[in-house]
């Protein structure tokens, strides 16, 4: 199994080069390679999330070059999971997008979309923080390229920004890198978990920065308040697959603070203690308000779409902001239930679209096609979005409660998710009721086509699967938690004996 880790980053991009060089202007078999290719990652995720499932970790390392100086992959039960995640979200978007002809509207669809995702895989299976830059930036480029796909004036400013505030966090990102090795002389992961809990205290100052300016350029990634401002405008103006599948991304930001503060500078670490969860939970909190406050007051679909996102994002940084196994395990159920419900919602915010002639304004229109269905549709995935019973967010959302109760800060903690889900509730129910009721006399669209409608509602089959399996998931998830726990474990399991300063993990 240990030679299929590495094809997640070399099927898509040979893929994407095929389709560029032979099917560019066949989309016909563009759309058959490009699915075809998805379905065998779908496949491969899935059997190396059953690989990790017993906790095996397995390292992968290019051309076998010594550890820790070699290019590492690290396969466990938290990039297994996030890998498949990444695969069933991309089969999702990119049926959905080949129903409704979006990937026609631009150049180079089907090419972008598979570079994208091999960026993903890349951020979630790298075991090395200079590679974690690297796959950032192929998230950058493609991603860009996925936003202004179709053209128009609104998308290219927002694209703009969209890349002026990242390109920000890949400055702040190659400081981070040089303070980092400078101190420790390394960047893979495993070692700098040995090697920071080691440091002298005179060297404390310096990784204390290089933690803080790794945790901005995360944030960045999070759309976290106050580096949220890029994301309003970029998804509302993404054209809906593209938002759908933006749904991880932000998800990519929480990964990178778990994947690289939990073991690197935890808060049992002498140098660096409570510092990160004392910056990320008033940042969290901060997100949740702002996030649901946007919901409430938004005047389009898509502008309330994104600040929904913004405000499940922040409900997720609380629960990593406990640094803690039981708060890591509720924050991945959580991640894993947001990133569902916000596709749906971004799929049925393009439904309602189409179905008024490409407006997204919160007034009453005239009535789709299928007002039924889409209707039904945007209540499951309100439902979804506000953490309501009976589907997964409820759940999850008591995890994260019952997760927080012995924080310090656990009144602040409950009156931000109670009080932005309150506020989200007023927002959905708002919107739903100006698009499916408030209808005016006319012509609806034109119907969805059969595989937009199915497409649409594979998200939230998911999230009612999961809330039937909340058992096993929430158990799976607190071993995997537990996993990114024990640094002596992950150390032992990833860097050769030789590397494993006195012999044995600290």
């Amino acid at each position: 199994m240990t030679h299929w880790i590495i094809l997640p980053l070399i099927l898509p991009p040979v893929t994407a080069a095929v389709i560029i060089l032979a099917a560019r202007h066949l989309i016909g078999l563009a759309r058959i390679l490009s699915v075809a290719t998805i379905l065998a990652l779908l496949a491969l995720a899935l059997g190396l999330f059953l690989s990790a499932a017993d906790g095996t970790i397995t390292v992968y390392r290019l051309s076998d070059w010594p550890l820790p100086f070699g290019i590492a992959l690290v396969l466990d039960r938290l990039s297994a999971l996030m890998l498949l995640l990444t695969a069933v979200l991309a089969l999702i978007v990119v049926l959905y997008a080949i129903a409704t002809g979006w990937d026609m509207k631009g150049r180079h669809f089907h090419a972008l979309l598979l570079f994208q995702i091999m960026g993903l895989s890349g951020a979630f299976l790298t075991g090395d923080l200079f590679n974690l830059f690297v796959f950032f930036e192929v998230l950058l480029i493609a991603s860009y390229g996925l936003m202004i796909h179709g053209g128009g004036e609104r998308r290219l400013r927002a694209g703009l920004q969209y890349v002026t505030y990242n390109l920000l966090g890949s400055t702040l990102f190659l400081f981070a890198l040089g303070t980092v090795y400078a101190v420790t002389g390394t960047l893979n992961m495993a070692d700098l978990a040995q090697k920071v809990a080691l440091l002298p205290p005179g060297d404390s100052a310096l990784i204390r920065v290089a933690a803080i300016l790794l945790l901005l350029v995360f944030l960045v990634k999070a759309a976290a308040v106050p580096l949220h401002f890029w994301l309003p405008a970029t998804y509302a103006e993404t054209p809906a697959p593209v938002a759908a599948l933006f749904a991880i991304m932000t998800k990519v930001g929480a990964y990178a603070i778990l994947r690289v503060h939990v073991p690197i500078f935890g808060p049992d670490m002498a140098t660096v203690g409570g510092l990160i969860g004392q910056w990320l939970l008033p940042a969290a909190l901060a997100t949740i308000l702002v996030g649901t406050a946007g919901v409430l007051g938004a005047r389009r679909l898509g502008h309330l779409a994104a600040y929904a996102a913004i405000g499940s994002m922040g409900t997720t940084l609380a629960a990593v902001a406990l640094f803690s196994p039981q708060g890591t395990a509720a924050a991945l159920y959580y991640m894993v239930h947001s990133t569902l419900a916000g596709a749906a919602l971004f799929l049925v915010t393009d439904m309602v679209r189409a179905g008024r002639a490409g407006d997204d304004r919160l007034i009453p229109g005239p009535g789709l096609a299928q007002t039924g269905l889409v209707a039904t549709l945007f209540l499951l995935a309100a439902i979804g979005m506000t953490g309501l019973p009976p589907l997964s967010g409820f759940p999850g959302k008591l995890l994260i409660l019952d997760a927080t109760r012995a924080s310090p800060a656990v009144v602040m903690i409950w009156a931000a998710i109670l009080g932005g889900t309150l506020l989200a509730v007023i927002g959905l129910a708002r919107a739903g009721s100006t698009l499916f009721w408030s209808t005016l006399p006319g012509p609806g669209g034109p119907p969805l086509p059969p595989l937009a409608l199915v497409a649409a509602a594979l998200p939230l089959a998911l999230l009612v699967l999961l809330t039937l399996l909340a058992g096993p998931a929430t158990a799976f998830l607190q071993a995997t938690a537990l996993q990114l726990f024990d640094r002596a474990a992950t150390i032992a399991a990833t860097l050769p004996p030789e590397a494993i300063i006195g012999g044995t993990a600290p």
